[in-house]
């Protein structure tokens, strides 16, 4: 297996190994270079990530990273909203667990983003930071990003978590599993 080097922001070398499903994130100025097949992969996660990007706007706030995302029909919420717009909501609610420096959660940014405008009248879909809200991490035991977990009438629903990239496809066919099933129950 390959492996590639790149900085991360805070300048220590950081070692990714090239999967041939995704390949590892390196700085564009970066000599580092790859089969055609990665720069190939590497533009369209790039293009993907910046369409999510331009879709949101970053709004200064007082938490600690100093920046709140909103983005559309997603919400980014802190631990101290989650009991009222999540527990306490009486519709369906799509919880999205992500961070910043996660790749995948970048990737599927804008699918996530498209699906909320076409499920807003039947779901609610917020975005909780990893970094920043650790002890909703640590209760409902959030090991991989991006992690979906969809919530009703204040209990999480047996059977709906999902973690890791997805297309917008089978996100699609996910959230349409999950409405159904919560409708039925």
């Amino acid at each position: 297996m390959e492996a590639a080097a790149s900085l991360s922001s805070s300048g220590y070398g950081v070692l990714y190994s090239v999967s041939p499903l995704l390949p590892p994130p390196v700085p564009a100025s970066s000599s580092l270079s790859f089969s055609n097949s990665h720069l190939l992969s590497r533009r369209k996660i790039h293009t993907l990530a910046s369409a999510g990007r331009r879709r949101c706007k970053a709004a200064s706030s007082s938490s600690s990273a100093g920046l709140r995302i909103s983005c559309g029909a997603i919400r980014e919420i802190k631990e101290t909203e989650f009991s009222d717009v999540v527990l306490k909501s009486n519709r369906p609610v799509l919880v999205e667990f992500v961070a910043t420096w996660c790749g995948p959660c970048r990737l599927i940014a804008p699918a996530i983003e498209s699906l909320a405008q076409e499920y807003k009248d039947k779901l609610t879909i917020v975005k909780i930071d990893h970094d920043s809200n650790p002890k909703l991490i640590q209760e409902y035991k959030v090991y991989g990003l991006p992690a979906l977990i969809l919530f009703k009438n204040g209990k999480e629903v047996p059977e709906s978590r999902r973690e890791g990239a997805i297309a917008k496809a089978k996100l699609k066919e996910y959230i349409d599993g999950l409405l159904e099933s919560v409708s039925i129950a």
